[in-house]
């Protein structure tokens, strides 16, 4: 009996396999993204799935930590870079097909929670004070060494003359949806975080907002690239995400998108 359980169980596999909804992991790539996408690209990726019945599994954190995971072969098909310098490097060690396109500009912002004693302005004067007076216990950042909304963050800290004097007052992410959750949480008085995550439904709720001068940082490119070997499905969407579709979720969500 047990070789007739044998080849039965086969058949179902290969039944299986063989059925309209069935998918192997080829057909689900995995995608690297910058956690200031999470909301604008779980969008983006539900209509994808809408339109073309196909699925992608997007993973978020850090741009930087995502860019020596792909070097040393992390199986990602697809990366999506708040910092288009990370692209470039890949490309350099001759992991991805080509330069990428960009697709958008960030936007940072000061963000302050429900019930904080700082109040937001465009130019971090309360922001000051209150780390003076004890108002601010604590301003969450991502970590600029590795997140490129942090180190937007260090240099608009740094261009109204702040850096030096808030340092003990930080608290770092791994990247910005961390950040996020320091401020949304009450954990930090105020944070500096990408346009993106301000407006989106989770914190937009739970506190206030103001968009900093983009003269205080250097500008947000933000590019993806397809990583070598990438399958259709991955190509498909890289595809999807340049169509006006996709273009008009990224503007919803805050995104300077380019012309072309």
């Amino acid at each position: 009996m047990k070789p007739r359980f044998a080849l039965l169980s086969l058949l179902l596999v290969l039944c299986a396999s063989l059925l309209p909804g069935a998918a192997s992991a080829a057909d689900i790539p995995n995608i690297a993204a910058a956690s200031d996408l999470k909301f604008a690209l779980g969008e983006i990726a539900e209509t994808y799935a809408h339109s073309s019945g196909k699925r992608v599994n997007i993973s978020y954190g850090s741009s930087g930590i995502f860019r020596r995971q792909i070097a040393e072969g992390a199986p990602f098909e697809l990366y999506l870079s708040a910092d288009e310098a990370y692209v470039d490097a890949l490309r350099k060690d001759g992991r991805t097909e080509d330069g990428g396109a960009l697709y958008a500009i960030g936007r940072l912002v000061l963000y302050v929670p429900q019930g904080s004693p700082v109040k937001v302005d465009a130019e971090l004067r309360d922001v000051i004070a209150a780390a003076k007076d004890g108002r601010l216990k604590h301003l969450a950042i991502a970590n600029p060494e590795h997140a490129p909304y942090g180190r937007a963050a260090r240099e608009t800290l740094q261009h109204v003359g702040a850096w030096d004097q808030l340092q003990s007052k930080l608290v770092l992410g791994e990247n910005v949806a961390q950040a996020a959750r320091f401020a949304s949480s009450g954990s930090a008085q105020a944070a500096l975080l990408p346009y993106s995550l301000a407006i989106s439904p989770e914190l937009a709720t739970r506190g206030t907002y103001v968009t900093l001068p983009e003269s205080a940082y250097a500008p947000l490119k933000q590019r993806m690239v397809l990583i070598k070997g990438a399958h259709e499905t991955a190509r498909q969407f890289y595809r999807y995400l340049q169509r006006k579709e996709a273009r008009a979720i990224f503007a919803k969500y805050g995104f300077v998108v380019p012309e072309n």
